[in-house]
């Protein structure tokens, strides 16, 4: 692992702190990525370093925003993210596959897809084959929730790739 200087760290400090102040004068979560100053294109591995905090700062931002009231981090994001993965393939996925997939106990899954269904993102329905397992998938408002989503993160992507070339 690269090691960074004190000098280094002061200046990613400084670009973390600009970042915030920005977002704090603006009062909202829906910052372009634009509106962020990316560091001067060179081929320095700090450069690039700095523009991919700051356009992961601006995704969690997106995120944040694009899914109001729900906790959408962790290991609950990491269980959509299987589910649109999962339906994009065609196939299904089990609470437990979800669970496990996302790292937690089935219990601890068994809550988060609760919430899921709560906020209308996904559904649970018994497996015919093996009526002791749930099946759960993306609702409609779910799939299109999510699309949406990486639709605006793919826009913000080439808009950042724009004002670095």
């Amino acid at each position: 692992m690269q090691q960074f200087s004190n000098v280094e760290i002061a200046e990613i400090r400084s670009r973390i702190d600009q970042i915030h102040e920005l977002l704090a004068s603006r009062g909202d979560a829906g910052l372009a990525i634009d509106e962020i100053a990316l560091a001067p294109e060179t081929d320095t591995p700090r450069a690039a370093m700095l523009n991919q905090l700051a356009f992961s700062i601006q995704i969690r931002r997106m995120r944040k925003s694009h899914f109001p009231g729900g906790q959408m981090s962790g290991a609950t994001w990491d269980m959509m993210l299987d589910l649109m993965l999962a339906e994009s393939h065609g196939r299904t996925l089990s609470a437990s596959d979800l669970a496990t997939g996302a790292g937690v106990p089935l219990s601890s899954g068994l809550r988060m897809i609760a919430s899921l269904e709560a906020m209308g993102l996904a559904k649970r329905s018994i497996d015919a084959r093996d009526r002791r397992r749930s099946i759960v998938r993306l609702t409609e408002t779910g799939t299109e929730q999510m699309a949406s989503y990486f639709e605006k993160i793919g826009a913000a992507l080439r808009n950042s790739r724009n004002l670095a070339a």
